[in-house]
């Protein structure tokens, strides 16, 4: 894996990018917070109304109906780089509060999977986030700018995240 420093390291973050075959990449993104993991899980996963005040790209988010399968599922709306607007719903595959969070990308321009690991550290919180996606449909065209943009908006999330959570405590 590669590491890649910056801001988001200067914030208390810690990012890998990995590419696989040009078709699916790989996000792992770590961040420690000063706060218990069930601030931090709340943020994320329950108060979706203000998840645009921390997500990067997020116009809005909320929570649909269960999947026939009883997931959770949740829909994101984006304003990405580019002028590109996109719906994305996230289905549920583990839900364990407040220490783990897995699903998949189940309709929207991401293919893939992705994580939230929240694990007690020294009375706050160190997050990981991991994602395995690759771009589907118009967004495919939109190739290495697309992603390398989409990333950095992870990677100015996560320490966005850190600030509104400590600022909220």
């Amino acid at each position: 894996m590669r590491r890649r420093a910056g801001s988001a390291e200067a914030l208390g973050t810690v990012a890998d990018t990995v590419a696989d075959n040009q078709t699916m990449t790989r996000v792992r993104e770590k961040v420690s917070i000063a706060a218990p993991p069930r601030a931090v899980w709340n943020a994320v996963h329950e108060d979706l109304s203000n998840a645009p005040r921390w997500a990067g790209y997020l116009r809005r988010a909320e929570a649909l109906p269960s999947s026939a399968g009883g997931g959770r599922r949740v829909r994101y709306e984006l304003d990405l780089p580019g002028g590109f607007e996109a719906g994305l719903v996230l289905e549920y595959t583990t839900w364990d509060p407040p220490r783990r969070a897995t699903g998949r990308f189940a309709d929207g321009p991401l293919d893939g999977t992705w994580s939230y690991t929240y694990t007690p550290r020294n009375g706050g919180t160190e997050l990981v986030y991991e994602m395995d996606y690759g771009l589907k449909g118009l967004l495919r065209f939109a190739g290495g700018v697309l992603k390398g943009q989409y990333e950095e908006g992870i990677r100015r999330g996560m320490a966005m995240l850190k600030e509104y959570v400590e600022s909220s405590q």
